[in-house]
């Protein structure tokens, strides 16, 4: 099924002045070009991306120093007819979220350079959301669905009366009405680490009903509407795999493992 025309910005930039530690330890200078199953991370992002159809435009969203270092690699997607444009990226996550979307109607599907486990069905997940009335989608997946695919695929999960969730660093923006969510990232998307930007970005009440695991990942979803005057959809992703992304070198050799996998490697 066809969801129409759309966009996606890839959120690829490293924190400013910091070395990233994987990217030192394989010898690269910036974490998307971590090499994993014979390819950089990014660039198992852009095979999933460039072969969807109705994609067109992606915005990679990454500091312009490392633009030298990518243009080779950007390069060889040209045959793809996907069109592939690089963007500075700001210091927060929603700064950069707004530049790389400037300019360009939604809707957006944003995801991050590590996100090598991304499949067409997570994508087109999103726009299904969108085609039904969504503003703002999060993927999301079990705390049984990712164990599943690996007993330490995740340690932290969002707790909820009916489940406990993981993020599956994959969302979507309908349009200009829903940019105004991107200010719940102003202070980075670590939530699960600290609770701080959980109260700023939802409020202590909805924090306190997950706390106590009061309310259902729906009925949150509903709350956080009714706050943000937007309709948001928690979208949940049955492949558990989806929430294991390459923060580490443990998460690393976990979505190498099933990476390796799905590409026939192992």
């Amino acid at each position: 099924m066809s969801y129409g025309a759309f966009t996606v910005l890839i959120l690829a930039a490293q924190r400013t002045g910091q070395e990233n530690p994987l990217a030192v330890e394989h010898g690269v200078s910036h974490k998307c070009l971590v090499p994993i199953c014979g390819k950089p991370l990014i660039a198992h992002v852009l095979d999933t991306l460039t072969t969807m159809d109705d994609l067109r435009l992606i915005r990679i969203s990454i500091e312009p120093e490392a633009v030298a270092a990518l243009t080779p690699l950007i390069e060889s997607y040209a045959p793809s007819g996907v069109k592939i444009e690089f963007v500075p990226s700001a210091e927060s996550i929603a700064d950069s979220v707004l530049i790389a979307a400037a300019g360009v109607d939604g809707p957006y599907v944003i995801t991050t350079a590590d996100n090598v486990l991304l499949t067409h069905f997570a994508v087109n997940e999103m726009r299904r959301a969108f085609a039904e009335g969504a503003d703002v989608t999060a993927a999301l997946a079990t705390r049984g669905g990712v164990l599943a695919a690996h007993p330490e695929g995740q340690r932290r999960f969002y707790e909820f009366s009916d489940d406990g969730y993981s993020n599956c660093n994959l969302y979507g923006i309908a349009g200009a009405k829903g940019m105004k969510a991107a200010e719940i990232f102003r202070e980075g998307g670590q939530f699960a680490k600290n609770p701080k930007r959980l109260i700023n970005a939802f409020g202590l009440f909805n924090i306190l009903l997950m706390k106590y695991k009061l309310i259902s990942l729906k009925g949150a979803m509903k709350r956080v509407s009714r706050r943000f005057g937007l309709k948001f959809d928690g979208v949940v992703l049955a492949d558990g795999s989806h929430a294991i992304d390459v923060d580490n070198e443990r998460t690393y050799r976990i979505a190498e493992g099933l990476l390796a996998k799905r590409l026939g490697q192992a």
